[in-house]
């Protein structure tokens, strides 16, 4: 997969004007999902820093009951903790993770950055072990720093 073709796709869904921006993030996880064999849920999770919470924000996917998820707990609330990238090979030899669906075997998120703060992230959720690559990395990467730009 040559995740750097997608790049300009990115773009173009969020620099379209007169769309809300909940609207922008859903039409992204749609095309992120629509575009990479292996992305199998794709959503955003935003910071409340006053309650040290995630709240779950556009998504595509399979529906999920986590909604709210606290500072620290699982994959998402570990990544609000350390302001850095995390990716989970195998779901099944993690301690620490919040089991959405039995489907899962993988999971990768990116923290999105505003102004150097931790807003939020980007999660992915795979039903293949270990697809995640640094090039998965670098690419969501740019995808937040695409979307912090709408903030």
């Amino acid at each position: 997969m040559n995740l750097e073709k997608l790049k300009p796709g990115v773009v173009e869904i969020l620099q379209k004007p007169d769309i809300e921006i909940n609207e922008k993030l859903k039409n992204l996880c749609q095309y992120l999902q629509d575009n990479v064999s292996y992305y199998n849920w794709v959503g955003y999770y935003f910071a409340n820093h006053d309650n040290q919470t995630l709240h779950l924000g556009p998504y595509v996917g399979a529906e999920t009951d986590h909604t709210v998820i606290p500072f620290g707990k699982g994959i998402c609330g570990q990544v609000a903790v350390s302001n850095q990238n995390f990716v989970v090979p195998d779901v099944a030899a993690q301690d620490n993770y919040i089991a959405c669906s039995i489907t899962v075997k993988s999971e990768i998120v990116v923290p999105l950055f505003v102004r150097g703060e931790n807003i939020g992230q980007i999660d992915i959720d795979s039903h293949v072990i270990d697809p995640f690559t640094e090039s998965d990395e670098r690419f969501l990467e740019f995808v937040n720093k695409e979307v912090a730009k709408l903030y």
